[in-house]
């Protein structure tokens, strides 16, 4: 290859990498753009004081494999939250953590009799990996009933401030079941484990749609 053909193939394939990471950086910057403000959010809609009494700082990230993910109140559909999330924050590597996700708006959030329903709760999740941690209540889905509205689902991660702790004592509860899941008070095991700062959460709203039976009647195929 001549000199002037190497110049001119090697000014090409660095104007195409400066190309794909501007696209890059544009899409990051886009991205975040379209992120709320977590404290903001979470004053907005009244999680701080109903779930929380002070917001966290971080927003947690929170993707569903049906493309969508959780953004400080944007609502979604029951369908597209059917299955477990990918959930990420900054998490130290070395120290443990723990993950609630509720529904404080049970059987509606004018009359929410049974706050709060509990449709994850995880404990001694090392860093942010979340399959390894214990998983005390199983994830479920949306399922607010019909004609109730909006209903917020939360999703709050805790620090543990004493590492690894014992949660032999803790409720067990499979995805079929509603044990243990209604009038659960979060506040209750932050205090019980010591939990420490409240470092990431998120939120989203959803209202019944045709999932919602489906989900219903899983919940009510096992007793444990």
């Amino acid at each position: 290859m001549s000199r002037e053909k190497l110049i001119s193939t090697t000014t090409v394939a660095l104007y195409g990498l400066l190309l794909v990471q501007l696209i890059s950086c544009c899409s990051a910057e886009e991205t975040n753009s379209k992120m709320v403000n977590v404290q903001a959010a979470f004053s907005e809609h009244e999680v701080v004081p109903d779930v929380v009494d002070a917001a966290p700082k971080e927003l947690l990230k929170v993707s569903y494999p049906s493309g969508v993910f959780a953004n400080g109140g944007d609502e979604l559909t029951p369908t597209q939250v059917k299955d477990q999330p990918k959930l990420e924050w900054s998490a130290d590597p070395n120290a443990f953590y723990t993950l609630f996700m509720v529904d404080p708006d049970a059987p509606n959030r004018q009359d929410p009799k049974f706050r709060s329903v509990c449709h994850w709760y995880v404990g001694n999740i090392p860093g942010d990996k979340i399959d390894q941690g214990d998983h005390r209540i199983a994830f479920v889905g949306s399922g607010p009933p019909q004609g109730s509205g909006l209903h917020r689902y939360i999703f709050l991660v805790y620090k543990q401030t004493d590492g690894r702790v014992d949660l032999s004592e803790a409720p067990r509860t499979s995805n079929r079941s509603r044990n243990n899941r209604l009038n659960f008070q979060h506040k209750d095991y932050v205090k019980k484990y010591n939990l420490g700062e409240l470092v990431a959460g998120n939120f989203y709203r959803a209202q019944f749609d045709d999932y919602v039976p489906t989900l219903h009647a899983q919940l009510s195929s096992g007793t444990e």
